[in-house]
């Protein structure tokens, strides 16, 4: 059977995969440059290494087709190779990628940003969501001269520094002196966030959150938080890599109507290529800056931040999503597949144990078990029968370059996992299944 279409096989081969994942651990700690490309996220032995890829499709080194979710981390939006990114790309490379000084690039782009998120005065460019994050925490510490950061409890991922990191189970060489600086408030529940900011009164430099998640915002929730930083003297930091472009093109605050004091993008801004911004008000970024009379806050000095053609990337993306309409795309397109993936579940009998959360352009997964508790032995089974089918996904977050046949064949993919789910339910033990060792959490404090 051509291995282009593996949809019908009974169980996936990789051993091409197999031995590439091992070179990988030898040189590359975790086997991969992000944990959550890890092997121990996918079933033992199933994890593809990837050869190539073309809008929602990639290919494995051993030659299997998959459709894939959650592309590049939900940052490849606009599918893989997109043609407009791609040659917006290729005109900058042959002009030089990185100078001394600026490139008149950066201000296009800068120009090009701020036209997409009105809500912002000021840009500056990064590679990645970290370093615009941290930015933003220690401009709001030197505005406010405060040293405790307050995080949103449950939001699965600020930053790869010290200030968030140590909250997680992975804190091995973080200070105790550092996360003891880091507070936690819940996502929806303003009086215990009120509580929060009286206990550390006058100590919160702000408050840092992903607007929106898997579930949408209380009514009155975002208003109220930015009440609540403007009464206690806080900055609002919205943490903007997931919302950004898939909630709108301006993110959350362009959606929700409630502007942040400073915010962080990055994933879908360059489909694929590196890039992430952080921006706000002019009065906090300026600090920044030169144009200034107050003390310098080293903000955000890299060397590659601002390398033209994923600038260019940047462009062409805002462009093709506000001329093709792509935030409204991604939502009819996952709105159709929750719907599939609901009925088949439903019919299959396991629609209390395989739920979809989510908005529809960011959809998510939930695997439980007889108890309807979370099991990550039943997502390993679910897992399994996906790979087997042809479908390549940790998420069900879609990109703009899927097709109704794709749509239509993960329906049929998860229609024949929820079988196989229903007859593990049935014997209350999935082990059977399983062929190996369940997937893993990220975030765990042993290997």
């Amino acid at each position: 059977m051509d291995t282009e279409d593996n949809a019908a096989t009974e169980e996936l081969h990789l051993p091409l995969s197999r031995t590439a994942n091992e070179r990988l651990h030898a040189l590359i700690p975790g086997g991969a440059h992000t944990y959550a490309k890890g092997d121990d996220q996918y079933p033992e032995n199933l994890a593809p290494v990837i050869s190539h890829g073309r809008g929602a499709h990639v290919w494995d080194i051993d030659g299997n087709r998959y459709i894939e979710y959650g592309s590049g981390l939900r940052s490849v939006s606009l599918g893989h190779a997109h043609p407009r990114v791609n040659e917006a790309v290729r005109r900058e490379l042959d002009r030089g990628s990185n100078f001394v000084r600026p490139s008149i690039v950066e201000v296009e782009a800068a120009e090009r940003f701020l036209a997409t998120v009105p809500t912002a005065e000021m840009v500056k460019f990064a590679k990645n969501g970290s370093d615009a994050t941290t930015a933003a925490v220690r401009l709001a510490r030197a505005a406010t001269g405060r040293p405790r950061v307050a995080i949103c409890a449950g939001h699965p991922f600020f930053s790869v520094d010290d200030w968030f990191i140590g909250t997680t189970p992975m804190s091995a060489g973080v200070p105790a002196a550092t996360t003891d600086l880091t507070v936690a408030f819940p996502y929806g529940d303003l009086a215990a966030t009120e509580e929060l900011l009286n206990r550390y009164a006058d100590e919160v430099a702000c408050l840092i959150l992903e607007p929106a998640t898997h579930t949408e915002p209380p009514p009155g929730y975002l208003a109220g938080l930015r009440a609540l930083a403007d009464r206690h003297g806080c900055v609002l930091i919205f943490d903007e890599m997931i919302t950004g472009f898939r909630w709108s093109e301006a993110g959350a605050q362009g959606l929700y109507g409630v502007v942040p004091d400073l915010s962080t993008f990055g994933k879908a801004l360059g489909n694929g290529f590196a890039v992430s911004a952080l921006a706000g008000r002019r009065d906090l970024m300026e600090r920044g800056g030169l144009r200034h009379s107050g003390e310098r806050v080293f903000l955000l000095s890299t060397t590659h931040g601002a390398e033209t053609h994923s600038l260019a990337a940047a462009m062409a993306v805002q462009t093709t999503y506000a001329e093709e309409a792509i935030t409204a795309q991604l939502h009819a397109l996952g709105e159709r597949l929750a719907a599939g993936v609901r009925e088949a579940a439903a019919a299959m009998g396991v629609g209390d144990h395989l739920v979809i959360r989510g908005r529809a352009s960011n959809l998510v997964f939930a695997t439980l078990d007889e108890n309807r508790q979370p099991s990550q032995r039943y997502r390993t089974l679910f897992l399994r029968r996906l790979l087997a089918g042809g479908v390549l996904a940790p998420s069900f977050v879609v990109s703009s370059a899927l097709g109704d046949a794709d749509i239509d064949h993960t329906v049929e993919v998860v229609a024949q996992a929820c079988a196989v789910y229903r007859k593990a339910l049935d014997a209350a033990d999935p082990t059977p299944w399983l062929a190996g060792r369940p997937v893993k959490p990220v975030f765990r404090r042993m290997a």
